[in-house]
């Protein structure tokens, strides 16, 4: 069986050396839309097969060209192509701009495709060029189309022009916003510290109802943006408001909630949310007792950070590198070294290796009891390892044989 370049290129030689089959442009863009969901095609490909395509003056199929535009919107970055958005952006302006026949006939669809585009090659002004030119050319325009335009708008933190378009431009136009336009504009609000403006506009999605009525990850994005301007009481009353209005808060909601609430070192309450979230069915995971062992150690209260660890193993999740160094830091910090290092030999049976952080944890904790023998073999074994010392680890054997002699 011919391999997929060969494919290609048969594709290409027939419609350069004879005459051209209405069926050519789609073959031609089907192999190209297979070659670029397997990674393997490349800008230059691209530009030969666009030469092809207006060689030829056929039209090109709408299908083929959406999906084959779509493929390069969502190609993630590869050898072969490091910015498949770009490159569809690039092909489309050239066969636009080249003389003679034109072969594309883009539609709404197709223009929604560039504006995605666009945004996910941060290249807001044309995102907004365009949807210029879909009003030019009277297509019309949809709610999917619009979305994707705040999306650029809100990337290049124009976010009040973006909240402009959402509650005046898109009734305008005969567009009705979705959960997920007003989405996008809460989590930009909330990401340039507006939370409370996030919350007036939850509130008015709420009064709205019907297809904007706000849902979890609504809630979820703004109780996460008081959190992380520090108002936890705020955070916790939309916590609160949001059962009342019948929305069950997912694992997303109580881990964002943990994390707050241990952060303020308001342990004791964060692993009441931690009681109230099994409750409800919703099981925790790493990041939620990561977040519980954290809360304690910071507290000095090592004996509860390993009776949740305890709790956490016995439900079958595996703590990863990040919930080791935690508890390890915990227990040297008490001076429990020999339980601490029980720990970091466990890491290799829990499926963990050993980072730079882990070896630090223990070689301070060595340091700090005197215990330079120790210290040295577990230096040794950083080496071998592979781990490289950086000036933290030098600064801890330092202090600690500045400190014997």
């Amino acid at each position: 069986m011919p391999s997929r370049a060969r494919i290609s290129s048969a594709v290409f030689t027939t419609a350069a050396s004879s005459s051209p089959s209405p069926r050519a442009p789609h073959l031609a863009l089907a192999v190209a839309t297979a070659r670029v969901l397997s990674g393997t095609f490349r800008p230059e490909e691209a530009h030969h097969l666009f030469d092809e395509l207006l060689r030829q003056a056929n039209p090109v199929p709408e299908r083929a060209l959406n999906g084959f535009l779509s493929a390069l919107a969502r190609a993630p970055s590869s050898a072969a192509c490091r910015d498949g958005p770009a490159l569809a952006v690039a092909l489309f302006n050239r066969a636009s701009r080249a003389d003679g026949p034109q072969v594309l006939s883009p539609t709404v669809c197709t223009y929604g495709i560039l504006m995605d585009c666009c945004t996910r090659a941060h290249h807001p002004e044309q995102t907004l060029a365009f949807f210029g030119q879909v009003l030019k050319t009277g297509l019309g325009v949809n709610t999917i189309m619009i979305t994707n335009l705040l999306k650029g708008l809100c990337e290049a933190k124009r976010t009040y022009e973006a909240l402009d378009i959402l509650l005046h431009r898109m009734p305008e136009l005969g567009c009705v916003p979705d959960v997920f336009s007003y989405c996008i504009l809460l989590k930009s609000l909330c990401n340039n510290g507006k939370s409370g403006q996030a919350y007036e506009l939850l509130r008015m999605m709420a009064e709205r109802k019907a297809a904007c009525s706000p849902d979890v990850v609504a809630y979820n994005t703004v109780i996460d943006g008081f959190f992380k301007e520090g108002d936890v009481a705020k955070a916790c009353d939309l916590f609160n408001e949001m059962v009342q209005r019948g929305i069950s808060p997912n694992l997303a909601t109580y881990n964002s909630v943990v994390h707050a609430l241990c952060k303020a070192r308001a342990v004791d309450k964060a692993e009441a949310i931690l009681r109230q979230m099994v409750d409800k069915g919703v099981l925790p995971n790493n990041r939620t007792y990561n977040n519980l062992i954290y809360g304690y150690s910071s507290m000095g209260q090592w004996k509860e950070a390993v009776r949740v660890f305890k709790e956490m193993t016995s439900r079958g999740i595996l703590p990863d590198v990040v919930t080791l160094n935690s508890l390890m830091a915990s227990l040297c910090k008490h001076g429990k070294i020999k339980d601490a290092r029980d720990v970091f030999d466990s890491m290799a049976m829990k499926g963990q290796k050993p980072d730079i952080f882990s070896y630090q944890i223990m070689l301070n904790g060595y340091a700090t009891k005197g215990c330079l023998v120790d210290m040295a073999d577990l230096f040794n074994l950083m080496l071998g390892d592979s781990i490289a010392p950086d000036i933290h680890i030098f600064s801890v054997l330092i202090k600690a044989y500045a400190v014997e002699c």
